[in-house]
């Protein structure tokens, strides 16, 4: 058993609010929430936060984990040029090997940016998951469904096996996005999830260019065509969601689907500002990824956050826009809740013991008008002191307990690089 004490913690149920409970964890699972208790058990490791922050660990609602190799490599270049000079030409020399050390490298990122668990659409799965295995962290795998899979039924395999695979591993159907997948494939999709009575995920309306050519070629924005297919019949969402009409905003609205935003990728590459204020009243359910590393370039939930909550300020001409709160609560709850993770969503006995503390005795976090407030405007990944996943630490102040060295997992990835540029 490990103790939290001397600390503040955050609980989310039925809104966000701090509390100085202390909070056991057993194996994997929180077991205790609440005042200091003289018939306490003997701990393997008691742990004083000293003033410190604990809380839920933020989520990455939507990454292509093993696209770091992609970091600064493909920079600066419009969308269709990034894509057809760079992603694409290079993707295509990833290997198991490369998925699997490149996927160990951006865990070690999650890990220090206080992320818990990745919701990642990407390739060579095998790989990737094994990846997630060794390091201790969990994943979330979302089909990515598009033309260019030569085995479309893989799909339907993966489905049944990574959810049987590991306790650390789920998986979600989808599409990679409506202008990547034959009408047919996209059937087939919708087949697998009225078969399952599963949700379904997608990039969506990502571009003006995506929405508009979906309407040259159907007649209906993609939310709509998805829809109208039986696509969202179970659930599910879209990542992106940067070019929303008002009728895709209600259609969310009513089903309930997930709208997950990645305001750096969005910003680097133009595509858009995502209307999240427009969705939070609507009462569309929110969450926040950072999209892969090739694209942004980097997987910090910090930043993300501050931006979800900027952009909107700025585009609603509202400075009260978007408040911290509830930015912080689409990082901790809402990502879990979008991924299927209900066991991941505050910290009570019952939950799983993903846990991030949050060091408050740094300048940003001086002085404590409002700490929640803080992390959201002026926190950093320089105030993560510790990243807990299924009861483990697998990060404590600038070092990595992940099965593997640091500087080994830097090393396999430049190899890969060398490999690539010759």
């Amino acid at each position: 058993m490990i103790r939290f004490y001397n600390g503040k913690t955050l609980r989310c149920g039925g809104g966000l609010r701090l509390t100085d409970d202390e909070v056991w964890t057993s194996g994997g699972e929180i077991v205790y929430v609440g005042a200091q208790r003289a018939d306490r058990p003997a701990f393997e490791r008691e742990i004083d936060l000293g003033g410190d922050l604990l809380l839920p660990g933020f989520k990455d609602a939507h990454t292509h984990t093993a696209m770091v190799f992609l970091r600064s490599l493909a920079d600066d270049m419009p969308l269709d040029k990034w894509l057809s000079e760079q992603v694409w030409p290079n993707e295509a020399r990833l290997d198991e090997e490369a998925v699997y050390d490149l996927t160990r490298l951006g865990i070690l990122e999650y890990l220090s940016s206080g992320i818990t668990a990745s919701f990642d659409m990407y390739v060579k799965n095998e790989a990737y998951a094994r990846a997630n295995i060794d390091s201790g962290f969990r994943t979330v795998i979302c089909s990515g469904l598009n033309n260019f899979d030569r085995d479309v039924e893989n799909i339907e395999r993966e489905y049944l096996h990574f959810n049987r695979l590991h306790p650390l591993v789920s998986y979600r159907l989808g599409i990679h996005a409506e202008y990547t997948t034959s009408m047919e494939r996209m059937e087939y999709a919708v087949s697998l999830a009225e078969k399952y009575r599963e949700p379904s995920f997608t990039h969506l309306c990502e571009t003006k260019a995506e929405v508009e050519g979906c309407v040259e070629r159907y007649g209906l924005t993609p939310p709509q065509l998805l829809d109208r297919l039986g696509f969202f019949r179970y659930g599910g969402g879209g990542f992106h969601c940067c070019h929303m009409s008002d009728e895709d905003i209600a259609l969310f609205a009513e089903k309930k689907l997930w709208a997950v935003t990645n305001p750096a990728s969005n910003l680097k590459l133009a595509s858009g500002v995502a209307p999240i204020e427009r969705l939070r009243r609507a009462g569309v359910p929110l969450a926040i990824g950072t999209d892969g590393a090739g694209s942004n370039n980097a997987l910090d939930m910090f930043r993300e956050m501050y931006l979800v909550s900027a952009l909107q300020k700025l585009t609603e001409g509202d400075a009260s826009a978007c408040p911290a709160e509830s930015v912080l609560e689409m990082a901790c709850v809402g990502g879990a809740r979008a991924m299927g993770l209900e066991n991941c969503t505050d910290i009570t006995p019952g939950m799983r013991a993903d846990l991030v503390v949050l060091d408050l005795h740094r300048p940003n976090m001086q002085p404590e008008n409002n700490v929640l407030k803080n992390v959201v405007y002026a926190g950093s990944k320089e105030n993560v002191r510790l990243t807990m996943v299924e009861g483990r630490v697998l990060y404590e102040r600038g070092e990595f307990f992940v099965g593997d060295s640091a500087e080994h997992i830097y090393e396999k990835s430049n190899a890969f690089i060398r490999k690539i540029r010759g």
